[in-house]
């Protein structure tokens, strides 16, 4: 199973704000247990969702630039754009296939 691609201060309005694909970010931390807990299910869900959805995790602690623009008050918190804006979030692990629901509700919702 491959890693998820990190985006920084640096990276994020190119990767996520300018993506022409949805994209969730993981807003993580390494003394985060739950955030270590959801990585694996995030790189199943971008690898088997390649081709309609980008999942790229964010560091909070070595980007709080990002973490405070979207209020990132807890960790893990994944935060799913579309065309630049904000859609959905949530706080906390989740089941794959609650997390693949909620995603999918979120998008129909957005594109209408």
């Amino acid at each position: 199973m491959a890693d998820l691609l990190t985006v920084d201060e640096n990276t994020f309005d190119e990767l996520v704000l300018r993506s022409e694909k949805p994209v969730l970010v993981d807003f993580w931390a390494q003394w985060c247990p739950p955030c270590h807990q959801i990585a694996p299910v995030l790189a199943q869900i971008g690898a088997e969702r390649n081709d309609q959805l980008t999942v790229l995790k964010l560091n909070s602690d070595e980007n709080p630039a990002i973490a405070a623009r979207y209020r990132v008050m807890a960790l893990p918190t994944l935060i799913l754009f579309h065309r630049g804006e904000m859609i959905w979030s949530v706080v906390g692990a989740r089941p794959k296939a609650k997390l693949l629901k909620d995603i999918d509700e979120a998008l129909l919702t957005a594109v209408g």
